[in-house]
């Protein structure tokens, strides 16, 4: 069932599916053993916040949500049932290793053990030990990942951060032979999308300044070229359902850059976004709207990883903007 969900996802919403390393990430598990979980052939049984995760995240049925939570609660029991026949047997084949428990414990024979018991019991107690710390973990991660959507509005919601009040500055383009990255590109896009006409290509080269002066100048900034904390906020768009394709892929630029797995950079505004979106709000004490407004903006900007190389499509790619202002 898994694995058809992946197979599924996106033909009814006309997004893009996912790869397995962008689900992966998000799960917060490694991809070995999310490709485990989708094998049908494989005897892995993932566990229910995994299949609950994956059930929002693929754009699963409804229906089916409680139809695999029940199948993975049998398949548990089942485990527990096997693990705990094992368990028996072994103990019934190798009786001493009992003993030797409860030696090592204090409470069979005389005070002291040898070096192989002790061994035993200390394999035995860190066993346990990872096993408690895993559970932990996985309980944080999901109550994480599986909290609610609160409502929100632009100005964020109860508890949410703002830009005024999150620790994030805005960071300082300007113009450089260098590869800017994901940050420029978007730079450039949301110029395209106040009408100016420069190639997103990372490269802050003289007309991106030029398109930058001369918005700064009808924005009554002062004119020196760079992009900072005074014009970054006069730049950005509310980006939703319905917002142009130049504003949408600056969002899809950075998202793609933050280490949450892929997004695709298409400029059209699809449910896939709005999960990756939406992800990256709830993960980053932001209102989780699925709407990028200026606080998300920032967050996105300033949590860009550290340089890649420019993704291929990105190369004289990008839409033909209008017509210059």
């Amino acid at each position: 069932m898994l694995r058809r969900w992946w197979e599924e996802a996106g033909s009814s919403t006309g997004g893009t599916r996912p790869t397995q390393q962008a689900l992966a990430a998000r799960l917060g598990i490694d991809q070995t053993t999310l490709s485990r979980y989708l094998n049908p052939k494989h005897l892995s049984t993932a566990p229910p916040r995994v299949v609950e995760i994956l059930h929002t995240q693929l754009g699963a049925p409804a229906a089916e949500l409680e139809q695999a939570r029940t199948l993975c609660r049998t398949a548990l029991r089942e485990n527990g049932r096997k693990q705990g026949s094992d368990s028996t047997a072994d103990q019934a084949a190798d009786p001493a290793d009992s003993a030797d428990s409860a030696d090592e414990l204090g409470t069979n024979g005389p005070a002291g053990t040898s070096g192989r018991q002790r061994s035993r019991w200390l394999r035995r107690v860190l066993v346990s030990a990872a096993i408690m710390l895993a559970f932990t973990a996985g309980a944080f991660v999901n109550e994480r990942l599986s909290a609610p959507d609160p409502k929100a509005v632009d100005t964020g919601a109860a508890g949410a951060l703002s830009a005024s009040e999150a620790p994030y500055e805005w960071p300082l383009l300007r113009m450089g032979e260098e590869d800017q990255f994901s940050r420029a590109r978007a730079l450039q896009n949301l110029l395209n999308a106040h009408g100016y006409k420069v190639l997103a290509d990372g490269f802050f080269r003289q007309d991106t300044r030029d398109a930058v002066m001369d918005f700064q100048q009808r924005h009554d900034l002062a004119v020196d070229g760079k992009v900072g904390p005074l014009t970054w906020p006069e730049l950005v768009k509310v980006v939703e359902h319905g917002s142009g394709a130049f504003e949408v892929r600056a969002v899809q630029e950075l998202l793609n850059n933050v280490g949450q797995g892929g997004t695709a950079v298409s400029g059209k505004f699809t449910a896939a976004t709005v999960q990756d979106l939406k992800f990256f709000q709830r993960t980053h004490g932001l209102a989780a709207t699925g709407r990028v407004n200026a606080d998300t903006w920032l967050a996105l900007l300033v949590k860009q990883l550290p340089p890649v190389k420019a993704p291929a499509y990105q190369r004289g790619t990008s839409p033909l903007p209008s017509a210059p202002l």
